[in-house]
């Protein structure tokens, strides 16, 4: 599996099946969730914190791109979005944001 599709991540949330029963159990109590879905939940959740900075660069530009955005309009709007982050990376240039997708 591809690291940038989310894969990697869920196995490596997986590997301890048990690891997050007790947040999975709470999700059932709490919500009309199934254990199924919970757990779906909290897979979905983990990945989505444990993106890397390059990944969610990559992902907003598609995101934006598929949009009909231009360029310059997507990385200014990547830039403001970067520091609301959970954990907010360093301050990225539009040109480190342009190298992370082009290289």
């Amino acid at each position: 599996m591809h690291k940038g599709e989310g894969g990697l991540q869920y196995l490596r949330v997986l590997e301890p099946p048990s690891a997050h029963d007790d947040l999975v159990d709470h999700l059932v109590r709490s919500t009309l969730l199934r254990r199924g879905e919970a757990a779906r939940v909290v897979l979905d959740v983990l990945a989505y914190f444990d993106e890397t900075v390059e990944e969610f660069v990559r992902r907003r530009h598609r995101e934006l791109r598929s949009r009909g955005l231009a360029n310059q309009e997507i990385f200014e709007r990547i830039a403001a979005e970067l520091p609301h982050r959970a954990v907010a990376p360093p301050g990225l240039s539009l040109r480190q944001l342009r190298r992370i997708v082009y290289g």
